[in-house]
């Protein structure tokens, strides 16, 4: 089977769509797994966005913008469909892969062309079953992997051009809109024009603007709607608040111990005892150097989930490669293909079953906790929204952790009007606060108590 990929033949992307599409078949077919938090949270957002409120403006979360369009687009086309999320995201994986192993030949990465790449970023996608859903990683990812591609060609091209210069930026901008974390490729995209590619100046503040371009417009579509304030507002909380920790760092490390064991082993032989043209140099220096920068996302990230690893792919994928090209013809080699081609995704549905028996926080279980009639419009003041199964939302609080952040800050008298008016705007007819936050903001906002009563402990009703 290893043979059958490091052939140099377009049709072996065929084997790869295969390959994908039987590992959706098994996943989601047969052993499917429950909503998560934050899909449940997409979903939701995506359904109130598209009864015409507006991210940060009238609803508080840290979505990117980008994303948040994208997922009420989604909600309009399908409603809350998980199933097309999981297509969608299927989609755009396939669309990662066929790219980037398109560039990796195309920049004559590698001694020899070969479809390799393709199929190693296929079973890396399925580390975990949440990496190959719909989500803002896996949309901003898609648009990293094409600047990562236009930086690739800067090793090769003899002189300058404006074209990919421009695209650099554009492509790590519309990440950044997509999924705000991904703004470590800015001060990874100057290190490198500077350091690696040898940017002029012109050439380095072509891909600035190229970066803020897409930024600019989202800034102005928040001002035209009056938004911009709010969107100011909330940024800055993104990065500070309190982090939804639904996996430690030690279940990263065990999921992901075999690939980083091939990808070590892989840059030994490729730098050390192989040798490599000045391009192919570069090339790896540009991926190194992008596993070193996104480790920066760790101090990022807020909702620390596995999914959040898709910004390794493209690099593990380079330098595993390296690995197979080198040991091809050896047992070690066939065997280690079969296990990360298998037993890697075998592993990962095998722990992910454990975690769900375990009643993890991460999915999302039905409960009778509380008196909700289905359909009623809700706010959830807590980190289980798992009410929202059954009740979209109906107020303007949808991410608890920012929530508190930002009903904690000190606000001016304007911010503290901002938020009775969405209140007594919105009206959510329920509101679910077993944390006493909500019920801190009657007392704080005493015109809000004559529109609600609580019914039973922590749950207040719209009278």
């Amino acid at each position: 089977m290893l043979s059958f990929f490091k052939v140099n033949d377009p049709f072996r992307l065929i084997g790869v769509a295969i390959y994908l599409i039987l590992l959706a078949i098994v996943m989601l077919g047969f052993f499917s797994f429950p909503l998560t938090e934050p899909q449940l949270i997409y979903m939701v957002l995506g359904e109130r966005l598209s009864d015409g409120f507006f991210l940060y403006q009238d609803i508080i979360d840290d979505t990117g913008p980008l994303s948040a369009g994208f997922f009420t687009f989604i909600d309009f086309l399908f409603g809350r469909n998980q199933f097309a999320y999981e297509l969608i995201g299927r989609m755009l994986v396939l669309f990662q892969i066929i790219y980037w192993n398109t560039v990796l030949i195309r920049y004559r990465v590698f001694e020899e062309n070969t479809y390799l790449p393709a199929i190693i970023m296929a079973a890396l996608f399925h580390l975990s079953f949440d990496m190959a859903a719909l989500s803002p990683a896996l949309l901003g990812s898609t648009f990293l992997v094409l600047a990562i591609g236009q930086l690739f060609s800067q090793t090769v091209l003899q002189k300058e051009t404006s074209e990919s210069t421009l695209l650099i930026g554009i492509y790590g901008g519309i990440a950044t809109g997509f999924h705000l974390n991904f703004g470590i490729f800015l001060p990874y995209m100057i290190f490198m024009g500077i350091a690696i590619s040898g940017f002029s100046i012109r050439q380095l503040l072509l891909s600035l603007i190229g970066f803020f371009l897409p930024i600019l417009l989202v800034m102005m579509f928040y001002f035209w709607n009056n938004g911009l304030t709010e969107a100011f507002q909330i940024w800055p909380l993104i990065f500070t608040y309190e982090k939804y920790n639904y996996q430690s760092l030690v279940i990263w490390a065990v999921l992901g111990a075999f690939p980083l064991l091939l990808a070590l082993v892989g840059y030994f032989y490729s730098a050390v005892l192989r040798g490599s043209t000045i391009n192919q140099q570069k090339q790896r220096q540009m991926i190194i150097l992008w596993m070193i920068f996104s480790l920066a996302e760790f101090f990022l990230i807020k909702r620390q989930a596995t999914y959040q690893l898709l910004i390794f792919i493209p690099g593990l994928t380079f330098l595993i490669t390296q690995f197979f090209l080198n040991t091809s013809k050896s047992v070690i080699g066939k065997l280690a293909f079969l296990i990360l081609l298998f037993g890697l995704p075998i592993a990962g549905w095998w722990f992910w079953q454990q975690e769900l028996k375990s009643e993890s926080t991460y999915f999302v279980r039905s409960k009778a906790e509380y008196q909700i009639n289905p359909g009623e419009k809700i706010m959830v003041m807590s980190k289980d929204s798992s009410p929202y199964l059954e009740n979209p939302l109906g107020g303007p609080f949808l991410n608890y952790n920012l929530t508190k952040a930002f009903l904690e800050s000190e606000k001016t008298l304007e911010q503290k009007a901002k938020i009775f008016q969405n209140l007594t705007t919105q009206k959510p007819q329920v509101v679910i606060d077993p944390s006493g936050m909500f019920k801190n903001l009657l007392n704080e906002l005493p015109a809000l108590k004559s529109l609600y009563t609580e019914t039973q402990p922590g749950v207040f009703r719209l009278k």
